[in-house]
């Protein structure tokens, strides 16, 4: 579904990804997992297709050129929060823009499209936040709702950048419960986390990041806490 082949970029004279070789089949819930400044969160924007490399290839659905299926990837950036708070979009708006890439920018949204916002916003526990304005809520609650925003349109591939930043345990609780059935559902999953504990309870693959190459990966099966110590605490 995804795959990265002697992929390079950087900014200007600054080499940030180096050589990057990376597969991800069908269904998987890829993490990306290393220190800060280690190429994590760009290596998601190159997948999005929001940077180009220049060097290598970048498959998705099999093809280099992918721009016919773009709205079957949702995409959860870091810092999903930093937006006008007081702009007047209520919780529901802001999950149903989710389905703009697909309907189009002037197409009213029906009766089933407000059924599928409803619905995705009772999984994640918001329901009763529908009619709120997005600034008035919590970070961890906002942090739900661009999820939320980001699975409505049921995309094939989803891609979340730290979404358990800043989220109280309920709410990791909540994301983690539906990222399993997610990929229950055959969707391929690539998720940057800092949250090494619960990767090898939920992820197939884990990818090691450090100064912009990839490390190792592991197995779900054979990755642990103690393996992560020894590859990034050994310097």
């Amino acid at each position: 579904m995804i795959e990265l082949i002697d992929v390079s970029f950087g900014f200007e004279e600054k080499i940030v990804l180096k050589d990057i070789n990376l597969k991800i089949e069908k269904g998987e819930l890829c993490t990306i997992v290393g220190p800060n400044g280690s190429g994590k969160s760009t290596l998601v924007h190159v997948i999005t297709g929001i940077y180009k490399p220049y060097k290598g290839i970048v498959k998705l659905f099999g093809r280099e050129d992918y721009r016919e299926q773009r709205r079957k990837i949702s995409f959860v950036p870091q810092k999903v929060s930093s937006f006008n708070q007081l702009f007047p979009i209520s919780v529901k708006e802001t999950v149903l823009l989710g389905l703009v890439p697909q309907k189009g920018f002037f197409k009213r949204f029906n009766k089933e499209d407000f059924k599928k916002a409803d619905d995705i916003l009772k999984k994640l526990d918001l329901y009763e936040t529908k009619d709120k304005q997005l600034g008035k809520l919590s970070g961890g609650q906002q942090q739900r709702v661009f999820i939320a925003r980001a699975l409505i349109s049921e995309p094939e591939i989803l891609i979340l950048d730290e979404p358990t930043v800043g989220i109280d345990s309920k709410s990791e609780e909540i994301l983690y419960n539906l990222l399993l059935e997610q990929k229950n559902n055959n969707t391929t999953i690539v998720m940057v986390t800092h949250d090494i504990f619960a990767i090898k309870d939920y992820a197939d693959k884990v990818v090691c990041m450090k100064d912009g190459e990839i490390l190792t990966i592991f197995g779900a099966k054979e990755f642990s806490a103690k393996k992560y110590k020894q590859i990034y605490l050994t310097d």
